[in-house]
């Protein structure tokens, strides 16, 4: 289960570190079209609450904006997120599409993300439109 890859007994403060990397990517698709809204902030707070309600989202979220502001590259992001299951790489994808869609379109740059993220982390087109498509029914 989803909420099992954050409470295992791994040092918390590695944990901590892998859910700031992956709230960063989230972060940065959130600012890739210049807008980063309150509702967008909402969609990755909820995310971080069904991995883990235990934790200090707020606190993750701001130390997530100081990693992804002082980062050029993705790369270090979705490192972490490989290391998971595929159904976590399944959530992590269905909340971009989330943040993505928020404002009910999606441009080239966010399209051109989420095609790199899914090369990144070795998830076929069809999935990844799969799940686009899932969120879009649930608008």
């Amino acid at each position: 289960m989803i909420k099992d890859i954050f409470n295992k007994t791994e040092d918390s403060n590695n944990k901590k570190d892998d859910l700031i990397k992956i709230s960063s990517l989230l972060i940065y698709a959130a600012k890739i079209d210049e807008n980063y809204s309150d509702k967008e902030k909402n969609i990755i707070k909820n995310f971080l609450n069904s991995i883990n309600a235990n934790i200090n989202s707020d606190e993750i979220i701001k130390l997530a904006e100081k990693e992804e502001q002082n980062s050029n590259q993705i790369l270090n992001f979705t490192k972490e997120i490989k290391k998971n299951s595929l159904d976590f790489k399944k959530k992590i994808i269905e909340t971009l599409w989330q943040i993505i869609l928020s404002d009910e379109k999606a441009d080239m740059y966010e399209a051109t993300l989420m095609r790199r993220i899914s090369g990144l982390l070795y998830l076929p087109d069809k999935l990844i439109g799969e799940i686009k498509l899932k969120v879009l029914k649930n608008k």
